[in-house]
């Protein structure tokens, strides 16, 4: 889905980083399995850009986005940090990746975001395509570790094996 761009109090926000794209990963051969080439049709939901309103907040209706599905806040922040999504994904063979306990996936980018280091947590599920030969890659969620967006998924990941590449070569 092509997102269309937000506007509010005279700025707008482009989406089309978000337009869906097309992206080979091979991966290498290793001990018995040969290497082999992975064909995505990557698309992004609206939760890469827009949050749940907090209880306790309230919410102009200039700010609200409305998808084909749902409306949700539009988020500044989130929509700054979705515009690293695009390459995140280009990159997504060589970063660990683990599942969650929904069934997805996950992986955490540490980026830098006005001179500190932020944990930016990133979902995506991986389903076969109805084009025969590809898979979709959909990015579900993405934000910033905060104490209003906490996680449920462990801080200390790096002595974990990366499994999302691992459960596409035992699928495929």
């Amino acid at each position: 889905m092509k997102w269309r761009p937000f506007e509010y109090q005279g700025a707008t926000y482009n989406l089309s980083h978000l337009d869906p794209f097309y992206w080979r990963y091979t991966a290498e051969a290793g001990g018995k399995r040969p290497e082999c080439t992975y064909k995505f049709q990557v698309s992004f939901s609206m939760h890469c850009f827009t949050r749940k309103a907090l209880s306790s907040e309230t919410i102009g209706d200039g700010l609200w986005y409305t998808g084909p599905k749902e409306s949700r806040v539009f988020c500044v922040d989130r929509y700054a940090f979705s515009t690293q999504l695009p390459d995140i994904v280009r990159s997504m063979g060589e970063r660990p990746c683990w599942h969650t306990h929904h069934g997805n996936f996950f992986t955490i980018e540490l980026t830098t975001q006005e001179e500190r280091v932020v944990e930016y947590e990133i979902y995506f599920d991986v389903t076969k395509a109805s084009r025969k030969g590809w898979l979709n890659l959909i990015l579900e969620s993405a934000y910033e570790r905060t104490d209003a967006y906490a996680t449920t998924q462990p801080r200390n990941l790096e002595n974990e094996k990366s499994v999302w590449m691992l459960s596409l070569t035992i699928d495929r």
